[in-house]
């Protein structure tokens, strides 16, 4: 009686046994084929001088600006560069809009946007702690409460959830490292009916005295937008030296 009781026992074991590393391989496989998936996204090259090597969808992604860029964003002749008072005017803000400045740096857009929304909020979203704790300063300096200063990660915006009437990054997108990922996050931020705007300085144009890869065409935001979910609903080419890029989220 016991060689019969011990023999199915012996048997089940052995096949639990032999099952075993089947399913560990199974499990472990998917992060793997997962990750390989995602990192297809992106492929690599010898960096320029201005890249960092990655590439997505045939650009090489541009390095960040630092926080010792800050001067240059407040510098004195920019309004005159690049008319930042036409582009806000033409932003089309109500005084309830929900915007959201990403890659606020200094706030230079941020403080001049939220006058325009009194009833609505701006989010300034920083990834650099330096800005992050500027923007506060300032805020506070000039006492705008509805400014909220939000810091960021490189792969998403750490925005509420269909929260934003209209999203910008003005000479931002360019310098993303994660390009998929933030727009993928901006695309679940934005209401139903929510805007994501780019302003980015004109690859077209050799005349714009902007570095090569801190500049781009209109076709590759369009390629890479429209890969994420984007559709461009505007176009215009009334500053002096930038792209403005007005993008809706695709009809489904």
């Amino acid at each position: 009686m016991k060689k019969l009781t011990l023999r199915p026992l012996l048997s089940a074991t052995s096949l639990l046994l032999a099952v075993l590393p089947l399913l560990f391989s199974a499990c472990d496989a998917q992060p793997v084929k997962s990750q390989a998936k995602s990192a297809a996204v992106y492929t690599s090259k010898t960096p320029h001088p201005d890249g960092t090597g990655k590439v997505y969808l045939g650009r090489e992604i541009a390095h960040g600006m630092s926080t010792s860029g800050g001067e240059w964003l407040e510098r004195d002749t920019r309004q005159e560069e690049e008319n930042v008072a036409l582009a806000i005017s033409k932003l089309q803000l109500q005084p309830n809009s929900v915007v959201a400045d990403v890659g606020a740096g200094t706030g230079y857009y941020t403080f001049r946007i939220a006058p325009k929304v009194p009833q609505g909020k701006v989010y300034a979203v920083e990834v650099q702690e330096a800005f992050v704790k500027a923007l506060e300063a300032r805020k506070k300096e000039l006492g705008l409460s509805n400014v909220t200063v939000v810091k960021g990660s490189a792969q998403s915006p750490n925005l509420p959830e269909v929260s934003v009437d209209l999203a910008i990054m003005v000479d931002v997108y360019h310098e993303l490292e994660y390009p998929r990922e933030m727009l993928q996050a901006l695309h679940r931020a934005l209401k139903p009916t929510g805007k994501l705007l780019l302003l980015e300085y004109r690859a077209e144009d050799p005349s714009v005295p902007i570095k090569a890869l801190h500049k781009m065409s209109a076709a590759q935001a369009n390629k890479e937008l429209s890969a994420n979910g984007f559709t461009l609903s505007r176009r215009e080419d009334f500053l002096p030296i930038q792209h403005f890029l007005l993008y809706e989220k695709a009809k489904e």
